[in-house]
């Protein structure tokens, strides 16, 4: 989907086969749900010429989360909001599901690392990232979340564990995220960084809640399991008690 994805393995060696076996999975994503693909899957749903019933399984299994997921943020996050023009509520709207399916695929990409022997690894997608188990017995992942004003500096530094990181903002891809009720780009946030156990569940949260624009601290703040680091437009940042920040150091 035009970003870059990294795996940082750590401890017992994997064979390269299952780490080979985890990007084909990634490429096979992409082949079936790129929006800027003709022939994917998803642009062919979008155009008419292929049944939701006639798509895979997987298809299918992402597009009725995404519907759970707007269901659960109240309309936040919703697949089809870069095609609204205002609070229409029409399913035959084409689709976009890159803001589950990105963290989604990730998250099976984990499955058959794990599945392969991998106990401790770092995948980075696009600056999206899922952490399982430890660089060193001693040690967290590290993960800086990048600066939304200075594309060469970073705004925090992030510790995780067996856990997911999700930031949506305007950053390299702009004013891509829209408000769903408005059919406007939010104002009033640069960015929103949450962590979570898995990463589709995590970014498609991140989403709803820069959608929100102000009102997202309120939100992110009463989610369960989550915790939540907001960086506002005056460049005040706002977090959870327990969002994992590393410790400073000088």
């Amino acid at each position: 989907m035009g970003m870059p994805v990294v795996v940082d393995l750590a401890g017992p060696r994997v064979d390269e086969i299952v780490v080979e076996g985890a990007f084909a999975w990634l490429h096979r994503v992409d082949a079936v749900f790129s929006t800027y693909r003709d022939d994917s899957q998803i642009s062919r749903l979008n155009r008419g010429e292929l049944a939701l019933a006639d798509a895979e399984p997987d298809v299918r299994e992402v597009l009725e989360r995404c519907d759970e997921l707007r269901e659960q943020t109240g309309g936040w996050f919703d697949a089809r909001a870069g095609c609204r023009a205002g609070p229409v509520d029409d399913t035959a709207l084409p689709v976009d599901p890159s803001g589950l399916v990105k963290g989604w695929a990730v998250d099976r990409a984990a499955q058959i690392l794990e599945r392969g022997g991998a106990r401790a690894f770092c995948i980075n997608a696009g600056g999206d990232v899922l952490a399982r188990g430890r660089p060193s017995p001693d040690g967290c992942w590290l993960v800086g979340i990048q600066h939304p004003l200075l594309p060469a500096e970073v705004a925090a530094v992030v510790e995780l564990e067996d856990a997911a990181l999700a930031t949506s903002g305007m950053y390299a891809r702009g004013a891509h995220i829209r408000d769903p009720f408005s059919g406007r780009a939010p104002d009033g946030l640069l960015s929103v960084s949450i962590t979570g156990r898995d990463l589709a569940t995590t970014d498609a949260l991140a989403t709803a809640a820069f959608a929100m624009g102000p009102g997202a601290p309120d939100w992110t703040g009463r989610l369960a399991d989550f915790e939540t680091l907001t960086i506002l437009a005056d460049e005040r940042v706002v977090s959870t008690p327990g969002f994992p920040l590393a410790p400073a150091t000088s």
